[in-house]
C-alpha cells in the first residue's frame, strides 16, 4: 500500500523571518491523521531569512537531524558544540536528558533552506550527544546512500532508534531500489525536484508512506533529492 501526501496538504507557518512547512503535527498545526509515522515525528521544511534564526531553546528525549538544502546553518549547543552545516552535511543531536541549542543563518543576503527531522528514540533519559558527517553529492548520485542508522553503518550518523535513513540524487535514467524486510515500513520525502516512487510521481515537498511492500522503487527523477526512511 502506498499513501501519497501532497506538499500543499502540509501545515504551514509564516513568521516573517521563518517560513515553515510541517509534514506532521507541530506547534500550532495539528492534524490527527498526521501526528507521526512509526517513530518519525517531525519533518519541517524551514526557510530562514538572512541574519535570523532560532534563539537558544531546549529539547528532551528526541533524535534531531538537520539536513541543509541551500545556504548555511550555524549551530551552538549546551554540550559545547559549535559548527556551520552546509548542503551535504548531516547533523544529529540526541537531546536525551536535556540540551539547549541555537540555529542561525548569519548570511547577509542568502536564505537558509533546510529540513529539521525529529525521530523518537528507543530509550529515554540517555546522555545528550552530537554527531556530524558529510556526504558528497557524488556519494548520493543515482543511488540511496545510508546517512543515518542505529549502528553507524557505512559511516552514517548514529540514530538511537531502529531507523535507517537514506539520501539520494536522481536525474533521467538513474534509479534505485530499496528492499524492505518483512514488517518494515518506508517513508519517502521529496526534498526537491520530481521523481517516481513505486509508479507514483511525486514533486518537491510531497511524501509517500509505504506499508506491506517489499521494495521502494525510485526512478524518472528530474533534479530530485530524496530522503527515504526505513522504519520498524
Amino acid at each position: 500500500m502506498i499513501e501519497i501526501r501532497k506538499s500543499e496538504e502540509r501545515g504551514y507557518a509564516d513568521h516573517g523571518w521563518l517560513k515553515s512547512y510541517h509534514s506532521f503535527s507541530f506547534a500550532d498545526y495539528y492534524d490527527p491523521r498526521h501526528v507521526q509515522f512509526r517513530s518519525l515525528r517531525v519533518i519541517n521544511e524551514d526557510r530562514v531569512a538572512p541574519g535570523m534564526g532560532f534563539g537558544t531553546h531546549g529539547h528532551r528525549d528526541m533524535e534531531i537531524i538537520s539536513y541543509v538544502l541551500e545556504g548555511e546553518l550555524a549551530h551552538k549547543d549546551s554540550m559545547g558544540n559549535g559548527s556551520v552545516i552546509r548542503p551535504g552535511d548531516v547533523q544529529r543531536m540526541s537531546a536525551g536528558t536535556g540540551v539547549r541549542h541555537s540555529e542561525y543563518n548569519h548570511a547577509a543576503h542568502d536564505t537558509t533552506h533546510f529540513l529539521q527531522i525529529w525521530i523518537m528514540p528507543n530509550e529515554t533519559g540517555i546522555e545528550p550527544g552530537y554527531e556530524e558527517k558529510r556526504f558528497e553529492a557524488a556519494d548520493k548520485r543515482g543511488r540511496l546512500r545510508l546517512v543515518g542508522s542505529p549502528d553507524g553503518a557505512e559511516g552514517s550518523v548514529v540514530i538511537h532508534q531502529d531507523v535507517r535513513l537514506y539520501a539520494g540524487l536522481f536525474d533521467g535514467d538513474e534509479a534505485a531500489t530499496l528492499s524492505l524486510a518483512p514488517g518494515r515500513r518506508a517513508y519517502v520525502h521529496v526534498a526537491r525536484g520530481r521523481i517516481s516512487v513505486n509508479g507514483q510521481v511525486l514533486e518537491a515537498g510531497d511524501a509517500a508512506k509505504l506499508e506491506d511492500v517489499e521494495t521502494v522503487n525510485l526512478s524518472q527523477g528530474s533534479g530530485a533529492e530524496v530522503l527515504v526512511f526505513d522504519l520498524s
